[in-house]
């Protein structure tokens, strides 16, 4: 039987906090580095084509009904983002790239029903 691959799609605010990371690792640690992390941020939301219970996925209902978080640091690779995601039927939403030290509440705080 052959694997589902689930469509990935990122909403303008996920898309945003892509660009405002890259941006903020450039300005700290140069291009380099801004590159490195941005490639594993990338690698992150790459895993979620396997389905939202990719191994380290977290069902995060105490934040919304039927969102998950996955925490970037994964095969080996270091990072302090998570993402915030939902899936539907026939695809998986990430709704935010956040720093591990926020408050997910605090930053989906109105943007859960907004189609983006």
């Amino acid at each position: 039987m052959k694997k589902r691959v689930w469509p990935i799609r990122l909403t303008r605010a996920a898309s945003a906090d892509f660009r405002n990371i890259v941006r903020w690792t450039t300005d700290r640690f140069g291009h380099a580095q801004a590159r490195a992390y941005a490639a594993i941020l990338r690698a992150a939301m790459e895993a979620l084509a396997e389905g939202p219970r990719v191994v380290g996925a977290k069902p995060r209902d105490d934040v919304g009904k039927g969102l998950f978080t996955l925490h970037v640091a994964r095969c080996g690779n270091r990072g302090r983002h998570i993402l915030v995601f939902r899936p539907s039927a026939t695809e998986i939403e990430i709704l935010r790239l956040l720093h591990d030290a926020m408050d997910p509440i605090h930053h989906l705080a109105g943007s859960m029903n907004v189609e983006e």
